[in-house]
């Protein structure tokens, strides 16, 4: 299945604070997959430790939402956040998979959804 988009919508009891102890996984494996990691160490530390602070006090964090080929997005409105290819493809479904199955591993509810856009398919 290609998908330009995949949804993790947070469901049940789960919030923004019950990423935090998964969310520097995440996003490491995020940026690994897609060959975005930063050349400097202190960068990739940086955007961990604003994202987690965030979390910490149950509030979006920004994700990581900077040029490249693909982004993590935290939007405003929802209780959700998303990977975004600028192009439909199989490597969205590959990586939703396996970051549905990291949040699985950490008990945090979620529904997965591809290609939808503020909830709509």
């Amino acid at each position: 299945m290609k998908a330009s988009s995949c949804h993790f919508i947070l469901s049940g009891e789960s919030d923004y604070k019950h990423l935090t102890k998964v969310f520097p996984e995440l996003l490491t494996f995020f940026l690994k997959e897609t060959d975005q990691v930063p050349e400097d160490e202190e960068i990739m530390q940086m955007f961990i430790e604003l994202n987690i602070r965030d979390l910490e006090r149950n509030v979006k964090p920004e994700g990581y939402n900077r040029k490249g080929r693909m982004r993590m997005i935290f939007p405003l409105d929802r209780k959700e956040f998303y990977i975004r290819s600028s192009s439909k493809g199989a490597e969205v479904t590959r990586l939703g998979e396996k970051i549905s199955a990291i949040l699985k591993a950490a008990d945090v509810d979620h529904i997965m959804e591809m290609d939808t856009i503020d909830g709509v398919r």
